[in-house]
C-alpha cells in the first residue's frame, strides 16, 4: 500500500554543538551549518536537498535552538518560518523529537514521521529515499518504531551498534540490543559476530506510535503538553509552553529514549553508503584516500614522507606536511589542531575544556 505524500513528515535534527569536529566545527557555528566539504552547500542544506526527494517542503520540520536559528532560516530560505522549532535551551534529541511529534499530530493525527540527523553523508540517494519511502508505508499499517542499519566495514567505537534479532520479514529484524559506543574491541567482536549493524539515528513511525513511545520516556511532561499543544491551541500558546517548560526537559538521546526504554523497534538494513559526520576519525575512514592514504579536505597542502592523515585547512591557507604519520591536522579561525587521530573524540573533548577554561568562549 502506498499513502499519501501529505501524510509524510520528516524532522531534521540540527541543535548540537559539532564539538568532535573542533576546531573547524565551533560553539557560535557548528559543523552542519558549515559547507564542510566545499560542495556548495552546507551539511544541513544537503539533508534537506535529499529530504526534498520524497517530503513536500510544508511538511519538513527543523529542530534547533535559539542559538542557531538564524542559521537555519538563512540557509533554507524555502522552509515555512513556523516549521522551524527553536529550543530555548541545549537539550538532547529525544524532547526535539517530542516538540516535533505534537507539532505534527496537531496537522495529521494519521501521519507518518522519520527523524533524520542533520550531518550525515549518504551516497546513493536514490536508494535511500527507496528505503525511506517503503519505511514510511510499513509504518502506516505497523504499530512499530522502524529504525535503519548499516552493516559495519570498520570496528567504529564511535557508533552504536543494533544487534538484530528474529526476521519480521524479508527485509526487516526486531532489534535485539542497542549498545552505544562500544570500546574498540567490543566494536570488532560485534562487527565479526555479524549480528550488529551500525545505528544511522534514522527512525520513522505513525506519530501516534511515537506519542506512545515518548509517554513511556517523558510520563510527567507529556501529561502536560497534551493539554496545551493539541486541539485548538494557538501556535503561540505552544510557543510559550516550550519557552517555559522545555528546559525541564531530560538530556536524553532519543536513541536510548526508544532503544532502552522498551520501545517495539524493528530494523530495515540499509544500504545506500552512509556515514555518519561526526567526528574525525569517522571522516576520515569514510572518504577516498590519496596514494599516501591522506584524507585532504578542501585545503592546499604539499606533503612527503606522510600517511594516514585528515588534513582540512582554511581555503587561503597553504600546509606543508613532512613525516607525519596518522594525525588530523585541522585549523579553524584562531585554532590550529594537531593530534593523534586514532580514538581523537575523547582528547578533543578534553582540549575544548581545558582551552575554555584557559582561554575563554573566543577559542570554542
Amino acid at each position: 500500500m502506498t499513502n499519501s505524500n501529505k501524510d509524510n513528515f520528516c524532522v531534521i535534527l540540527a541543535g548540537g554543538r559539532g564539538r568532535r569536529l573542533w576546531p573547524c566545527s565551533r560553539m557560535k557555528h557548528p559543523k552542519q551549518f558549515i559547507d564542510f566539504f566545499s560542495t556548495g552547500r552546507t551539511l544541513l542544506q544537503g539533508t534537506f536537498d535529499r529530504v526534498c526527494r520524497f517530503m513536500p517542503v510544508e511538511n519538513i520540520y527543523v529542530s534547533t535552538n535559539h542559538e542557531y536559528a538564524h542559521y537555519v532560516l538563512e540557509q533554507l530560505p524555502e522552509l515555512p518560518r513556523e516549521n522551524v522549532l527553536s529550543e530555548p535551551i541545549h537539550r538532547n534529541t529525544a524532547p526535539s523529537v517530542a516538540w516535533a511529534t505534537y507539532r505534527i499530530m496537531r496537522r495529521s493525527e494519521t501521519a507518518r514521521m522519520v527523524v533524520v540527523p542533520s550531518d550525515q553523508a549518504v551516497i546513493n540517494v536514490d536508494k535511500f529515499v527507496e528505503n525511506i519511502r517503503s519505511s514510511l508505508n510499513w509504518v502506516a499499517e505497523n504499530d512499530r518504531v522502524l529504525t535503519i542499519g548499516v552493516k559495519p566495514t570498520r570496528p567504529e567505537p564511535g557508533y552504536g551498534y543494533l544487534q538484530i534479532g528474529d526476521m519480521v520479514n524479508e527485509e526487516l529484524f526486531e532489534v535485539k540490543s542497542f549498545t552505544e559506543k562500544p570500546d574498540r574491541e567490543f566494536a570488532r567482536m560485534f562487527m565479526e559476530s555479524g549480528e550488529f549493524y551500525w545505528n544511522t539515528g534514522i527512525y520513522v513511525s505513525s506519530v501516534r506510535h511515537m506519542v506512545e513511545c515518548l509517554h513511556r520516556i517523558f510520563p510527567e511532561m507529556l501529561r502536560r503538553v497534551d493539554t496545551v499543544t493539541l486541539g485548538e491551541s494557538m501556535l503561540d500558546k505552544e510557543l510559550l509552553y516550550i519557552e517555559e517548560n522545555f528546559p525541564a526537559y531530560p538530556n536524553i538521546s532519543i536513541d536510548f529514549g526508544l532503544l532502552e526504554n522498551g520501545a517495539d523497534v524493528c530494523m530495515l538494513k540499509g544500504d545506500f553508503g552512509w556515514s555518519d559526520l561526526g567526528m574525525w576519525h569517522s571522516i576520515y575512514e569514510s572518504l577516498s584516500k590519496s596514494e599516501d592514504d591522506n584524507v585532504v579536505i578542501g585545503s592546499n597542502v604539499m606533503s612527503e614522507d606522510s600517511r594516514g592523515n585528515i588534513i582540512k585547512l582554511p581555503k587561503d591557507h597553504l600546509g606543508i606536511i613532512n613525516g607525519l604519520e596518522g594525525f588530523i591536522v585541522a585549523e579553524g579561525d584562531n585554532v590550529l589542531l594537531i593530534c593523534k587521530k586514532e580514538d581523537s573524540s575523547a582528547l578533543i573533548r578534553k582540549y575544548i575544556s581545558e582551552t575554555q577554561i584557559k582561554y575563554g568562549d573566543e577559542f570554542v
